[in-house]
């Protein structure tokens, strides 16, 4: 089986991975520290693996803050490659916002070979995460409900304010479901490796999950999870996953943690 692949330009010293921003207009602190990053980072390309949005109901929503964070993605996307993923919050992103952003889209899962050195990790699998959380049964049914290409044309096809309705409903049946449950699905171990070893990767790097950790997963495989971002958080939640290739300015090389101030 062939599997959709990005494969990194020589030239690409540091790779940036972020997800799960939640970007809302209540929350102009995040935004902000968000815009601030794309804007000044260092990398050569950033990948977006998913819920960049808080909630996307579809590619005609022209609010101000939408068209914000376009005029943000529009402009990184000038400067460096940008892919973005979809996530559980924002699958609905669609091409026209692709095309309006200049955005590439990902698949999920998707293969990055860094084309590395024998001895180094050289290709990572790239996901959002949530299909993986095999155990939370409910969510994955109505994952499978809401990507179906049916169920989204039915749902694009209604008016705007009765798509945020929507969505403001589910936020808040998320939201309860929050304050009664205390452990939440992670990403299933065996389901992690399986697909590693179907994709002849060995790094799984994804989001959904907001526990940020490096697994190991024996036999040189291991899983990183990315971190949430709030800057109003206590201590602010602000996190950048890179890889960094090796050279004479960075003796450091392969992926690590960078916090942001703010």
């Amino acid at each position: 089986m062939t599997h959709p692949c990005v494969r990194a330009q020589p030239a690409w010293q540091r790779i940036d991975f972020i997800s799960d921003l939640h970007l809302d207009a209540g929350e102009p602190a995040t935004f902000r520290a968000w815009a601030q990053h794309m804007a000044h980072t260092p990398a050569d390309a950033l990948f977006i693996l998913g819920d960049l949005f808080e909630v996307w109901v579809g590619d005609d929503n022209q609010d101000p803050f939408a068209l914000q964070c376009m005029a943000v993605l529009q402009s990184t996307a000038q400067r460096i490659p940008v892919y973005f993923m979809c996530g559980n919050r924002d699958f609905l992103v669609g091409p026209d916002l692709l095309r309006a952003t200049g955005l590439h889209g990902l698949s999920d899962p998707t293969v990055l070979d860094l084309g590395t050195p024998a001895g180094h990790p050289s290709r990572l699998l790239l996901s959002h995460g949530d299909a993986l959380c095999l155990a939370d049964h409910d969510y994955l049914a109505f994952r499978t409900q809401v990507r179906q290409s049916a169920w989204q044309s039915a749902f694009l096809a209604k008016p705007l304010a009765e798509r945020q309705a929507y969505a403001r409903s589910i936020r808040s049946q998320s939201e309860a479901r929050k304050q009664t449950q205390t452990e939440y699905a992670d990403v299933d171990t065996q389901a992690a490796i399986d697909g590693l070893n179907a994709t002849g990767t060995q790094v799984l790097l994804h989001g959904h999950t907001h526990k940020p950790a490096e697994h190991d997963l024996g036999r040189g495989l291991s899983r990183w999870v990315l971190s949430d971002w709030h800057a109003d958080a206590t201590p602010p939640r602000l996190e950048v996953l890179s890889w960094l290739r090796q050279n004479a300015q960075s003796p450091t090389r392969g992926l690590c943690r960078l916090p942001l101030s703010v």
